[in-house]
């Protein structure tokens, strides 16, 4: 058995609020890690830096976006805007000659002050209400990023990362840009894994399913609210500065728009809500379809013969992929973290389980 219970036995609370309850888990999320560390040295550079790179990148992104809306309840559809005021802040602060670390923090809290000026709309407003000012915060940040020379260099500019230096060492190699990423995506999901263990993630909870009754228990939901949006943004505003210094080394307008933050939504509604494994999922499934997708279509189209315009080609894995998305929802509304507990918990009774029928 892969999940084996026998002889694990709970006799008080701290035993039952372990972060992994069963051995397997810890196991399984060694092994995970242990295969992350030493990917640099089997994998092929190409999919070092396409594939891997960018999905720790944004699941991290992705987790932060998935604390505000997965545990606290509240939708938000501009969370490419903070992304992009870390983004600017870290690389304005390093090109001022700030060091690496203080500029990705510097990042994280400019981003988390913004952050809590959604914190305010929430309060009161909420459901498409909430998701139309936050999108409506998207769009002003927008035009800020567009018509502020100063800032970006214009609608169409680019402001050139300077080289990432950690501890004064610069990191120019892709295995050294992969272990930032790697060390900031671990550090979010360590974060996370132990919020749901704790009075905050408890409280953030209460407000999520009903935060009258949360006010009557004692939880201070204006509190709590203005403390998921504002860590939410901080893990947004340094998931935006990795993203710029480790894959794109420039940022643009253009990186940080609405569409970013549709995607990213999608990510996390995919994968499902207050699911970590599920935001994994979700993000691996939003990357790399659209590419598979392609591929599968030019090969197909290659053996029968067929030629499509480029217009034509251009659109229909477009069309296949939401409708894939619209799939999943469809058979698991609850997202692919579901589909995964679901395998784990016939894995923890299997083979047993076949007495029953």
């Amino acid at each position: 058995m892969f999940f084996r219970q026998s002889g694990i036995r709970h006799t008080d609370y701290i035993a039952d609020s372990r972060l992994f309850r069963i051995p397997a888990d810890r196991n399984l999320v060694l092994a995970c890690l242990l295969l992350a560390l030493i990917a640099p040295l089997v994998l092929p550079v190409y999919h070092l830096n396409s594939y891997l790179l960018p999905w720790l990148i944004w699941t991290a992104a992705a987790l932060g976006l998935n604390l505000v809306i997965g545990w606290a309840g509240q939708l938000h559809l501009g969370y490419a805007a903070l992304m992009a005021v870390g983004a600017y802040t870290a690389v304005h602060a390093a090109r001022f000659g700030l060091p690496w670390e203080l500029a990705f923090l510097l990042g994280g809290l400019l981003a988390a002050a913004i952050g809590s000026l959604f914190a305010f709309a929430a309060l009161r407003v909420k459901g498409l209400y909430l998701a139309l000012t936050t999108l409506a915060l998207q769009f002003v940040m927008d035009w800020v990023l567009s018509h502020s020379p100063w800032l970006t260099g214009g609608s169409h500019a680019s402001l050139q990362a300077p080289t990432l230096k950690l501890l004064g060492l610069p990191v120019t190699s892709e295995a050294g840009r992969y272990y930032v990423a790697l060390a900031w995506c671990v550090l979010v999901t360590v974060f996370l894994l132990n919020l749901r263990r704790t009075g905050l993630g408890r409280a953030l909870v209460a407000v999520r399913e009903k935060d009258y009754a949360a006010a009557i228990l004692g939880v201070n939901s204006f509190w709590f609210k203005i403390v998921a949006f504002a860590t939410s943004a901080f893990i947004a505003g340094i998931s935006g500065a990795v993203l710029v210094v480790t894959y794109y080394f420039l940022v643009t307008p253009e990186q940080f728009t609405v569409a970013v933050s549709i995607q990213l939504l999608a990510m996390v509604i995919v994968g499902g809500l207050a699911s970590i494994i599920g935001t994994y999922l979700g993000v691996l499934l939003i990357l790399l379809a659209p590419g598979l997708i392609n591929m599968l279509f030019g090969q197909i189209t290659g053996v029968l013969g067929i030629r499509l315009a480029p217009e034509t080609f251009a659109h229909i894995p477009s069309a296949v992929y939401g409708a894939l998305v619209i799939a999943f929802l469809i058979i698991e509304p609850l997202g692919l973290g579901r589909i995964w507990r679901n395998i784990r918990d016939y894995l923890l009774v299997w083979p047993f389980d076949q007495i029953k029928k």
